[in-house]
């Protein structure tokens, strides 16, 4: 699993943020928890996949935001407050 951070400049409001959500989801159909920050400028989600950064860009781009960057990192699920117990 890979957790997907994507910078985004523009988004002024919650309906912004859940704009681009959509997007997201829209281009990525298996995108999970996918959750946007105006505050952050940064929309993140989890994947299976790696991602295909030029269709996040052209995405995003196309709904008059702006697609600043993109980074992946391996996503771990960590138990049950934080623990790392086998049984959590």
């Amino acid at each position: 699993m890979l957790k997907n951070t994507v910078k985004i400049e523009g988004m002024m409001c919650g309906m912004c943020e859940a704009h681009i959500c959509d997007t997201i989801r829209r281009a990525f159909p298996g995108a999970k928890k996918v959750s946007a920050s105006r505050k952050n400028g940064e929309t993140t989600f989890l994947s299976e996949n790696a991602i295909d950064e030029e269709l996040l860009k052209k995405s995003i781009n196309d709904t008059g935001y702006t697609f600043v960057s993109f980074s992946s990192e391996e996503y771990k699920k960590r138990g049950l407050f934080g623990s790392s117990c086998a049984f959590c």
